[in-house]
């Protein structure tokens, strides 16, 4: 019996996907364990493997094109095996025939229907795409999901004849104009002297997480100064003394994985931060998963360092480096940016002082660092010169209070002015 290949779910947010490419053409001859194609998800690009060994046919997704998780995308079939043609997209019924066929007697409500979208409408893609399909107006259909997100059997179930309900009614009243459409920016630009760069996946998803982050985690922020010279001295010195390997250095410290060990101590050593937030529990964590923000081409990615509290420094340089490389190279399996108990944002090396991150759920919290500088500071009533690296942390004050934060934040500071103890 011919084995059904279906686009997995490969991400946590994921509900559509798209094939990058594929790697074999219909009537190939595949082994189980072959790459049958490549997935192009939010965040990285994963290779998925032929479930059965055998002859490729019937290939229905296109390169390119949004599809829902759980679809067939294409069957492998035994050598020998009698074939069967597969039902092709589109071949069963019109799902908008029911929607958009309606009597003559029709309300007034039918001519509202439009092939007009309204971007600032949440949907899922495969739900945006069918109502432009059927041409309707995605912002006249009330939403199932998630916050009110636009679902697939919103659109199926949508019927021009049915009286807009109370919720429906309210919902099209406080809809503002779609000021995120790009036609009435462009009115304001002369012709010739700007270029269109459409949105990746990566980067809507991005601005749909942030947005929401800043929309529904109060966050409140916590600044203060870390002497970082004596950090800087036993760097240098561990990094002198490390053992070669091919008249290489087996490891090289940065601050960056300096900061990561002291603030997975700071969260081991201050539990009670140590948290996410849902609308149900307050899940505690027993160890310190730090994710790490890694700048990509198109947008960022937060690889993780999993019990960092426990890993020797040059444990953590090792992995960042791996991480870092293949994070760049969009090979970063889903477990290894998934999840974390916490974040560090580091921007120092581009001479940035100060800033403030967003957090990023399921953390509740996100330590922004920058970058280390020589300034005048007061000791003993005189003006010397120090090192000084300024931090901020942003925290989800639904569950992390400020007196809690202020505990955290200080607990890696000492970390990092005590840097001895973070080789213990």
């Amino acid at each position: 019996m011919a084995t059904e290949v279906i686009l997995p779910k490969v991400d946590m947010d994921m509900t559509t996907g798209q094939i990058s490419k594929w790697f074999f053409e219909n009537g190939a001859t595949v082994k189980k364990g072959d790459v049958l194609f490549e997935i192009e998800t939010d965040k990285a690009a994963m290779e998925i493997d032929a479930p059965a060994s055998g002859v490729l046919r019937d290939i229905m997704a296109a390169e390119g094109i949004d599809i829902a998780v759980g679809s067939p995308v294409a069957w492998i079939y035994e050598e020998g095996e009698p074939y069967v043609a597969a039902p092709q997209a589109g071949a069963s019924a019109n799902p908008c025939t029911s929607m958009l066929e309606t009597p003559s007697t029709s309300n007034e409500r039918s001519t509202e229907r439009t092939t007009s979208e309204r971007s600032d409408t949440r949907a899922t893609p495969l739900a945006r795409r069918l109502a432009r399909d059927c041409g309707i107006d995605i912002g006249l259909i009330f939403g199932s999901g998630p916050k009110g997100r636009v679902i697939r059997a919103d659109v199926e179930n949508y019927s021009t004849d049915m009286p807009p309900s109370e919720a429906e009614t309210e919902l099209q009243a406080k809809a503002l104009p779609d000021a995120s459409n790009s036609e009435p920016v462009l009115q304001l630009f002369e012709q010739g002297t700007y270029e269109r760069i459409a949105h990746t996946n990566m980067r809507r998803t991005i601005a749909r997480r942030l947005v929401e982050a800043k929309s529904t985690v109060p966050h409140f922020y916590l600044t203060l100064d870390c002497h970082i010279d004596a950090m800087l001295k036993l760097r240098a010195e561990l990094n002198a003394s490390a053992p070669e390997r091919e008249g290489k250095p087996v490891y090289r410290l940065s601050v960056n994985d300096m900061v990561i060990k002291a603030y997975a101590l700071a969260l081991k050593a201050v539990p009670e931060a140590n948290v996410s937030w849902t609308n149900d529990n307050l899940i505690r964590h027993n160890r310190a998963d730090i994710g790490v923000a890694v700048s990509v081409t198109g947008g960022l990615i937060t690889p993780i360092v999993r019990n960092a509290e426990l890993k020797t420094l040059s444990t953590i340089s090792r992995e960042m480096i791996d991480l870092g490389i293949r994070a760049r190279e969009g090979k970063l399996k889903p477990s290894e940016y998934q999840g974390g108990t916490a974040a560090i944002s580091n921007l120092g090396m581009f001479g940035v002082r100060e800033f403030a991150a967003i957090v990023n759920p399921p953390h509740a919290t996100i330590l922004a660092v920058g970058s280390g500088e020589r300034r005048a500071v007061v000791e003993r009533d005189a003006i010397v010169a120090a090192t000084l690296m300024t931090v901020t942390l942003s925290s989800d004050h639904r569950a992390v209070d400020g007196a809690l934060g202020a505990q955290l934040i200080g607990a890696f500071k000492d970390y990092i002015q005590k840097p001895m103890s973070l080789l213990v």
